[in-house]
């Protein structure tokens, strides 16, 4: 098992900046792993943000291109998300995920079932 926890949200003015991070315990090991973000919003389904691939290949959602910027520390088992400019439509709950790959999987899936494990979210809300 692993476990996610997300920390770094809060409220933040239109054009501010905030940084993400989620730290991973449990059966981590030299297991490799995809980390990604996604977000959700009440009514809507959870989506894609920002990945980054066990070997540091980045994908991110058209949305969040040139903005919000996805890094791994794997010494410390942290994935963060660093988001600037933020918009109010940036408001959501964003969690954390990873998915237990292998070594031949060099990509990062956008779609929700393709990660084994979620953090609990934290709130991110961008006021006007």
């Amino acid at each position: 098992q692993v476990q996610l926890i997300e920390s770094g949200g809060g409220l933040v003015q239109a054009g501010g900046s905030l940084r993400l991070s989620c730290a991973a315990s449990g059966r981590t090991g030299s297991t490799p792993m995809t980390m990604a973000w996604f977000r959700q919003v009440p009514g809507k389904e959870r989506e894609f943000v920002a990945g980054e691939s066990w070997s540091g290949r980045r994908a991110y959602a058209d949305s969040v291109k040139g903005r919000f910027t996805i890094s791994r520390d794997n010494g410390i088992r942290t994935v963060y998300l660093q988001m600037t400019s933020l918009k109010p439509e940036d408001t959501a709950v964003y969690y954390c995920t990873a998915a237990v790959v292998s070594y031949a999987t060099d990509s990062v899936s956008s779609l929700t079932r393709d990660y084994d494990y979620w953090g609990q979210g934290t709130q991110v809300t961008v006021s006007s």
